[in-house]
């Protein structure tokens, strides 16, 4: 007991010495911004000082001496002086005259207050067993803070708009404190003591008069507002319910004790099972969480919605992608659901008809849509008003003013269809979303519709661009399949070309032995091609090649050169034996497209060289003529692009295939053009002895890793 009561003694000491320094410290601050409250100026700054000086003295001598009663009769004087200069702050001090017969009358029993308590010094020990004892003095003591507090009130109720933005903080501080000491002698009144606790804790009144009157002191008080978010008014509000439910138990629980007897303990007991279970029913309700949010939106925030976090969560909700399960159009309903408090949805997309399909359901499997949801024409009225649809007024037969929509019959006559959102991307309707009715029922008003407008125009844009990336896909995909028909064109016309010069040939040689030698290797070299060709089709790019092994390069390149016999302008100049890493057919069918394009580019009588030579540890292949050349820009931007060619009847894909191919063998395409010149592509490719050792490299680099 000793303990307790020394560590009482310490925080008492503490709470008085702390709201001491707390009422001193504004006292001066305040001194040093003389035009902060106006006339009312000297009399703050005496106030505080009082204020300062009451703790001081509960600090030094105790909570229930003299000396702290007389401290605070000084320091209620001189509040209720402060009070009434700071109601000329707006200039009622000069026509209330209510205000002021209500001064003197509160000054006088607070001066009656502080002469009894002179009077009786020294006749008790303390004030805690002799004159807050006494129910007449605690009297006064309840007439001085009741009166304040109605002063206070009509301080701050009566002030004009930009008066209370600088009273409120003063009107706040002595609120605080008159309500302090209000329980503090009510409960002395009716106990005929001081309370312990509340006496001794009372100093620390003086730090929420000091921290509230520097606020007001302070630069930009004016725009100081206190907005608790959602999430904390909604926790702060369900604790204080859970408090005043324990407190309802214990007191009914009490009561019933008082009674006596065994009958008095079964009907506790019973009262105790049957809070308990019905608050285990009732608390996880949502419609009970529903309604106690809407109650504190409606009555604690300027604005229903907190804006930040909607957005936030609309935001988490839409970039969950592949974290989430759900589609983008199941997220796109949710995160409309969520903003309303909805607990389902379904979306609705245009069809190519441009009627209303159901695309996406969200937590309501129930609903039975037809096929045709929405007609053409509420698809069109929606697109046109932008209207955002409360199906209740349409039930209760108060059709909103210029609205040019009518709601489907079907989703009316289901009773859990709450809203209808358009979606709008640069005024043309994307979709629909159709909202299922919260648990605690409301009718839509202006913010709902504001911020569902915003949203629906979001998702809208999300829903578009997502459209527009399938439909690239899809595009994509076509473009794929017709590249690859390009390229089946592009070497049948270059097997018919060789058919057709080799027909042209036979009539001409038909009799000869060593030309029907030739035109069977030719037509067999024909056929071979066509069953490659065949093979490749669904296997371009990198994808074409399936291994790497050795060539011997210069023989490929004599066969080519060898196809072009009836062209004497195309010759092999120069050939070394080189075996390169590659493919043979892929190879030969690079150097065709590289010797027909210098064909193609060339007189007939500019010659065209092949080259073959070893460079390091690559094998090169030339492929050089004289023709009229390309400009630096149409080798840079237009010459491996495919579908782009100069050629008459031309397909643009012979260069792009070659360097695909030489990519895919791991070599590179150069390319060197002068207009008017001629041209020199080059194919450079691994020699197969340095690709073997590198890949014996990597494989021992791969078994240290």
């Amino acid at each position: 007991m000793t303990g307790i009561a020394a560590s009482s003694s310490s925080l008492a000491l503490l709470a008085w010495s702390a709201g001491a320094l707390a009422c001193a410290l504004s006292a001066v601050g305040l001194a040093y911004r003389p035009n902060r409250f106006g006339m009312a100026h000297q009399a703050m700054v005496m106030a505080l000082s009082l204020t300062a000086l009451w703790a001081a003295a509960g600090a030094f001598w105790g909570h229930a001496s003299f000396a702290e009663a007389i401290a605070e009769g000084a320091r209620n004087l001189g509040w209720l002086f402060a009070l009434y200069r700071l109601f000329a702050v707006d200039g009622r001090h000069a026509s209330m005259r209510p205000v002021r017969p209500l001064l003197a009358a509160l000054a006088f029993a607070e001066l009656v207050q502080v002469t009894a308590v002179m009077l009786v010094a020294g006749s008790v020990a303390n004030l805690g067993g002799g004159m807050l004892g006494l129910r007449s003095v605690a009297v006064f003591h309840l007439l001085v803070s009741t009166g304040g507090l109605v002063l206070v009130h009509n301080l701050y109720g009566g002030a004009s708009s930009q008066a209370r933005l600088l009273l409120r903080w003063p009107a706040l501080a002595l609120a605080g404190l008159w309500i302090y000491d209000l329980n503090l002698y009510t409960i002395g009144y009716l106990s005929g003591g001081t309370p312990g606790i509340l006496g001794a804790l009372r100093g620390a009144m003086g730090i929420v008069v000091g921290a509230l009157a520097a606020l007001g002191a302070g630069a930009g008080s004016e725009v100081l507002r206190f907005r608790p978010s959602r999430a904390v008014a909604f926790q702060s509000v369900s604790l204080l319910l859970i408090g005043l439910y324990l407190i309802a138990m214990v007191a009914m629980a009490q009561s019933l004790a008082y009674a006596g007897g065994d009958f008095a303990e079964w009907t506790q007991l019973a009262f105790v099972v049957v809070c308990s279970v019905g608050a285990m029913v009732v608390l996880p309700s949502p419609r009970i969480r529903g309604w106690l949010r809407v109650t504190l939106v409606k009555h604690l925030f300027q604005h229903r919605y907190d804006y930040r976090a909607e957005w936030l969560r609309f935001t988490r909700t839409i970039g969950q992608g592949e974290r989430s399960e759900a589609t983008l159009e199941e997220r796109a309903i949710r995160a409309v659901a969520d903003i309303a408090d909805s607990p389902a949805g379904m979306l609705f997309v245009r069809d190519d008809s441009g009627r209303l399909e159901l695309a996406a359901r969200w937590q309501w499997p129930t609903a039975e849509v037809p096929g045709e949801a929405f007609s053409a024409a509420a698809a069109r009225g929606f697109e046109s008003s932008g209207y955002i649809a409360d199906l209740d007024q349409w039930r209760d037969g108060q059709r909103a003013s210029g609205a040019r929509i009518d709601p489907p019959a079907w989703l009316l006559a289901d009773p859990r269809a709450w809203a209808i959102v358009p979606l709008l991307h640069f005024e043309r309707l994307v979709g629909i979303v159709v909202l299922a009715r919260p648990a605690q029922p409301r009718r839509l008003d202006w913010e709902d519709f504001d911020l569902l407008r915003v949203v629906g125009r979001q998702l809208a844009s999300y829903l578009a661009e997502h459209g527009g990336q399938q439909a690239l896909a899809e595009a994509a995909r076509f473009d794929d399949f017709n590249r690859r028909i390009a390229f089946v064109m592009h070497d049948i016309k270059n097997l018919a070309s060789q058919l057709s010069l080799l027909a042209r040939n036979a009539e001409l040689h038909a009799e000869n032995p060593d030309f029907r030698a030739d035109m069977l290797v030719t037509l067999r070299n024909s056929a071979d091609k066509l069953n490659a060709m065949l093979a490749r089709l669904s296997r371009y790019g990198a994808s074409a090649i399936d291994g790497l092994e050795p060539v011997r390069a210069d023989l490929v390149a004599a066969e080519v050169v060898a196809q072009f016999a009836s062209h004497r302008s195309v010759s092999l100049v120069d050939s070394v034996p080189c075996e390169v890493a590659g493919q043979r057919e892929p190879l030969e069918q690079v150097l065709l497209h590289l010797v027909q394009n210098a064909v193609d580019a060339s007189t007939p009588d500019s010659p065209v060289f092949v080259r073959v030579s070893i460079d390091g540890m690559n094998g090169c292949i030339e492929v050089v003529d004289s023709g009229a050349g390309m400009s630096p820009e149409f080798v840079r931007s237009r010459l491996f692009k495919p579908f782009v060619s100069t050629k008459q009847g031309g397909f643009g894909i012979g260069a792009y295939e070659a360097r695909e191919l030489v990519r895919a063998m791991h070599g590179r395409l150069d390319v060197e053009s002068r207009e008017g010149l001629g041209s020199r592509f080059e194919v450079r490719l691994p020699l197969a002895e340095a690709a073997q050792l590198l890949k014996t490299f990597s494989d021992k680099d791969k078994k240290v890793a």
